[in-house]
């Protein structure tokens, strides 16, 4: 098995604490006992708790869409490839035991008082909806009189709030009725 390199395990452990107590609620004395590091480790690979900040949000958008990838790499049909997303943000809520999503999550707690953060999560919604502009696109080729705008928005409001519903109910039921919305969009 690789050994876990530190840089790594200092990102390992922030994302962690970030997700699970909060960014303002994580100390750094709490990140370097809990990643088994020395101060000067920490620092010798982030200048700040706001850098490791911006390196957490990026490990988390590039498994956000590689597990995406992963989860529907076997799916060509664009529809039940945004079928699919559903299930995988479905997924996610309940593999995090509904923790809710890590952007939705930082921009509730910091607001706008980090614009690096706020731009960072406000970019990774927008990347969101340009996927499921492409897999409306794709879906609508051979169809007459669609909207692809408005169900592309429809579409990724849906499934944010599926997401935040499930987060406060603690189930996935806002999952089942999103797809039936979502089945009723696409003829």
């Amino acid at each position: 098995m690789k050994k876990e390199k530190v840089q790594e395990r200092i990102i390992r452990v922030a994302s962690d604490l970030f997700y699970r107590q909060g960014f303002n609620s994580t100390g750094i004395n709490q990140i370097i006992a809990e990643a088994d590091i020395a101060i000067g480790s920490l620092y010798n690979h982030f200048t700040s708790k706001n850098d490791l900040l911006q390196a957490y949000l990026i490990k988390e958008e590039l498994e956000w869409f590689k597990g995406f990838e992963d989860h529907s790499a076997q799916i060509s049909e664009p529809k039940q490839k945004i079928l699919s997303l559903v299930d995988y943000r479905k997924k996610l809520q309940k593999s995090s035991k509904f923790a809710g999503c890590h952007f939705i999550k930082i921009i509730a707690e910091l607001g706008d008082s980090s614009p690096v953060v706020s731009d960072f999560a406000k970019k990774h919604k927008g990347r969101q909806k340009e996927m499921i502009r492409t897999l409306v696109s794709e879906y609508a080729e051979n169809k007459k009189n669609l909207n692809t705008d408005l169900i592309t928005e429809s579409i990724f409001l849906l499934i944010e709030g599926a997401v935040v519903t499930s987060t406060i109910d603690k189930n996935t039921n806002s999952f089942n009725a999103v797809q039936k919305m979502i089945e009723a969009q696409l003829p």
